[in-house]
């Protein structure tokens, strides 16, 4: 999911070089997203490791 973050931030990048500001502005704020739903998922797992709960017990 990061690496997809990532990709839309580069096509923002590239889109807003190139002029094309509505397509830049979507692409950024898809990688905003993303990047925050990458985060929220990190912190709840490393919460969950901190405490010892595993999530993939046999």
């Amino acid at each position: 999911m990061l690496k997809l973050a990532i990709i839309f931030a580069v096509v923002s990048l590239i889109a807003g070089l190139f002029g094309f500001s509505g397509i830049a502005a979507g692409a950024a704020g898809i990688a905003k997203v993303l990047f925050f739903i990458c985060i929220t998922i990190f912190v709840v797992l490393l919460a969950l490791a901190l405490f010892g709960i595993s999530l993939f017990s046999s």
